[in-house]
Parts: structure tokens; C-alpha cells; sequence
């Protein structure tokens, strides 16, 4: 079988992959070192044809890229209730990079910290309520055994994780880059775009 080339990878002529590497080798590749062949030439398009062929293209691709996630998280989701039944998952520090705080402006981001009897308290008090949320340990060191350790003590339901209905994830500075006064626990919701304490 023969290994196809950069440019059909994408989609795209041998003659646009030129084009995106000449692109790339000006000043868009010093703004944007980073940038995909698809978003450099749909930034760059000559004409409406160009624009659309380019984002048309880039939707595709993206359709493709998130059903291989989806279908690589269902494998993961399988190996770790065969590998680790009892155990609450813990989103990876890969996603937590690219996930925003919540996934929809109803849901609530709980901050908590271990060793924090009133943080266990809220969250149980949430929980109790029926409320889903995505609870963010701040100061865990991004340690997975830590994280799950705090959410059995805290009497997280492992059914409720696994469903999605409540989330475990390592802050990773967001607490802190939110600026928001008070101690923890700290429960917050986006209200008209900003986010604000409950």
C-alpha cells in the first residue's frame, strides 16, 4: 500500500500544499507557527470559491478528527471499567487543557481543595440536590490517586461519574486565572458571559 503524501492527507493539490508552505514561510507562519494547512490557505483564500473549498475541507476533517476521539473514548471508557472497576475516572490532563471550565452555561464548576471538611460538604450538599456539576481540585498536582481518593471521601457517586453527571478534573490554574475573592469551596455559573459565584 503507498503511504500517501502531506497534501492528501488534507485534501488538498500538491499545488496548494506549495502554496500553504510559501504562506507559512511569511509573516502568517511567524503569527501563527502552529497553524493547519486548511485554516493558513482559508485565511489566505484568493477568491469566494477558495474560502468555501477550504472550509468545507477543514469541517470534514474536523468531522473526522472528533469520530475518532469519540471512538478512541469509548475503548478507553471500556479498558478502565475492565481494568479498574471500583475506581472513579479522572479527565486527563490532555483534555482538561482543551476543555472549557463547563461544556454548557446551565452547569456549575465546583472548586474545591483536600483537606477542606466544607468543601466535601457542598459538594455532598449538590449532589443530594441532584445537580450536575464539574468539580476542579485545586492544588492536586495533577495526581490522579489523590483526586479519586478525595471524591470516595467526599461520598462522590462513581455511578454519577461515569454517567458524565458529575466530572473529576485537576484545576490546572483556573481557579486562579477566574480572579474571584472568597475561599473554597467555591461554586460557580456563567451568567450573561461572566462567571460568578453561587
Amino acid at each position: 500500500m503507498e503511504n500517501s503524501s502531506p497534501a492528501q492527507d488534507w485534501g488538498l493539490t500538491s499545488a496548494e500544499w506549495a502554496r500553504y508552505q510559501r504562506l507559512m514561510e511569511g509573516p502568517l507562519g511567524v503569527y501563527s507557527a502552529n497553524l493547519d494547512p486548511l485554516t493558513a490557505l482559508g485565511i489566505e483564500a484568493r477568491t469566494e470559491t477558495e474560502l468555501r473549498r477550504y472550509a468545507e475541507l477543514q469541517v470534514l476533517a474536523e468531522a473526522r478528527r472528533v469520530e475518532k476521539l469519540l471512538v478512541y473514548q469509548r475503548a478507553y471508557d471500556a479498558a478502565w471499567q475492565r481494568l479498574f472497576p471500583g475506581l472513579q475516572p479522572v479527565m486527563s490532563p490532555a483534555a482538561i487543557t482543551t476543555t472549557p471550565i463547563t461544556n454548557s452555561p446551565q452547569r456549575l464548576a465546583v472548586f474545591v481543595r483536600d483537606d477542606c471538611p466544607p468543601c466535601e460538604k457542598r459538594v455532598q450538599q449538590l449532589q443530594d440536590g441532584g445537580t450536575g456539576f464539574d468539580l476542579y481540585m485545586v492544588g492536586s498536582g495533577q495526581d490522579d490517586s489523590q483526586l479519586r481518593q478525595w471524591a470516595t471521601q467526599a461520598g462522590v457517586d462513581p455511578n454519577k461519574v461515569r454517567s458524565g453527571a458529575i466530572t473529576l478534573n485537576h484545576d490546572g490554574g483556573r481557579w486562579q486565572s477566574l480572579d474571584l475573592a472568597g475561599d473554597l469551596p467555591a461554586v460557580i455559573q456563567k451568567v450573561n458571559s461572566q462567571w460568578q459565584r453561587q
